[in-house]
């Protein structure tokens, strides 16, 4: 279903993709781990045409992301539904306004068709009395829930998830995760999901990809990943400080005298 070949993106001075390749089958649940600012995201806005590479391709389907524009790249991203880290609602739309947004925008189907629409992805999502609520009145959770029933009104092949379980408490973000594998089981829709919580890559994962100085150095399944011999995979996915990657680290002696510095402060 995707196909990322040689994929290369730089901002600046910093290299963010590297010659990145990675396939996708149609079907699965690819889940996509590494650190905070590593090109997780990034890596999604080239799979849906959002940003453009510098080099190297992205096909989805057998079709060459990189080689269209206009209204021929607008058709190709009606295949792809997306829930946003944030969920990315409209605040001054109710949750059916922001649901029934993309099907009023991209469609031609009558408002009665749109309310049964409306109604059907909200209730896929567990928010069957919701319609009437704007995003402020929302918990987090509902919040993302009404993303995702957005993300399903239009039909698509393809869900990528931004960091689905970021900023929603243990339970709701279980709760997220269920909803990832029941779309996919019932829908039978390919999955792209970015994030750096464990728990959820395990429990969601047809396979796990990790992203690492803007390559994937390792792709399996959530038990390969478990049982990897690889130093920076090993060290990310047990949290562990001290390993191979050290980046942005603070030495320890400079902390220590900073800190002795601060009580001195504030002992005078």
């Amino acid at each position: 279903m995707i196909e990322i070949r040689d994929l290369s993106k730089t901002f600046g001075h910093l290299k963010v993709l590297d010659r990145l390749s990675l396939t996708i089958e149609a079907g699965e649940t690819m889940v996509i781990i590494g650190r905070s600012g590593s090109g997780k995201s990034v890596l999604l806005k080239h799979i849906i045409g959002l940003l453009m590479p510098d080099a190297g391709s992205v096909r989805i389907g057998g079709v060459d992301v990189t080689a269209l524009s206009g209204e021929a790249l607008n058709r190709l991203r009606m295949k792809f539904g997306m829930l946003f880290q944030n969920a990315a609602l409209f605040d001054s739309m109710t949750a059916f306004e922001n649901v029934a947004f993309p099907l009023l925008e991209h469609t031609t189907m009558t408002s009665e068709e749109i309310r049964k629409r409306v109604h059907e992805c909200l209730q896929l999502v567990g928010l069957e009395h919701v319609d009437a609520l704007y995003p402020a009145q929302l918990s987090g959770g509902m919040r993302k829930r009404v993303g995702l029933a957005r993300a399903l009104s239009i039909g698509p092949e393809i869900i990528l998830y931004d960091e689905p379980t970021t900023g929603i408490d243990p339970i709701m973000g279980d709760i997220v995760n269920d909803l990832i594998i029941a779309l996919r089981d019932r829908l039978k829709v390919t999955s792209v999901v970015v994030t750096h919580d464990m728990r959820s890559a395990y429990k969601v994962a047809d396979r796990i990809a990790m992203l690492y100085n803007g390559k994937i150095i390792e792709v399996g399944s959530p038990e390969a990943i478990r049982q990897s011999a690889n130093p920076v995979v090993r060290q990310f996915i047990n949290g562990q400080a001290v390993g191979p990657i050290q980046e942005g680290l603070p030495d320890p002696e400079v902390l220590s005298r900073w800190w002795a510095r601060a009580g001195d402060k504030r002992g005078s």
